[in-house]
């Protein structure tokens, strides 16, 4: 399943009467499903849920905890890019060489590296006592 097509297909049932901004979401795990999500907006800004964050949430609770590849999809002239708290949590399950695919509602605009997006991510590494 084409990443893009799915992530623009679900964008378009986010939940988004705030900002208007509508943002969907496919990642593709380890064993080849592909999961969607789209952000979902709460009147107690800034407590909604962004695209990515859900998508994640649906793939752990398929059982999955391995993200090889994510397309993101928004109606925006320039293509963007997870938030500082998706690349992170993005990190948690993909390995820094995991593409991710920017994309508007008409074209594929770019493909990058989480390493790229998320340099010095923070990682079990870190926690591990010396």
């Amino acid at each position: 399943m084409d990443l893009v097509n799915a992530a623009r297909a679900v964008r378009e049932k986010a939940y988004v009467p705030y900002s208007r901004f509508k943002v969907g979401a496919a990642l593709r795990t380890e064993s080849g499903a592909v999961i969607v999500g789209c952000n979902v907006e709460n009147v107690a800004y800034p407590e909604g849920t962004c695209a990515e964050a859900g998508a994640i949430a649906a793939m752990v609770a398929q059982g999955e905890t391995r993200i090889t590849e994510v397309a993101v999809v928004a109606d925006s002239p320039v293509p963007i890019t997870p938030c500082g708290g998706c690349r992170q949590k993005l990190a948690e399950f993909g390995d820094p060489d995991m593409v991710v695919i920017l994309a508007n509602t008409v074209e594929e605009t770019g493909r990058t590296t989480l390493g790229a997006l998320l340099p010095g991510a923070f990682a079990t590494e870190h926690l591990e006592e010396t």
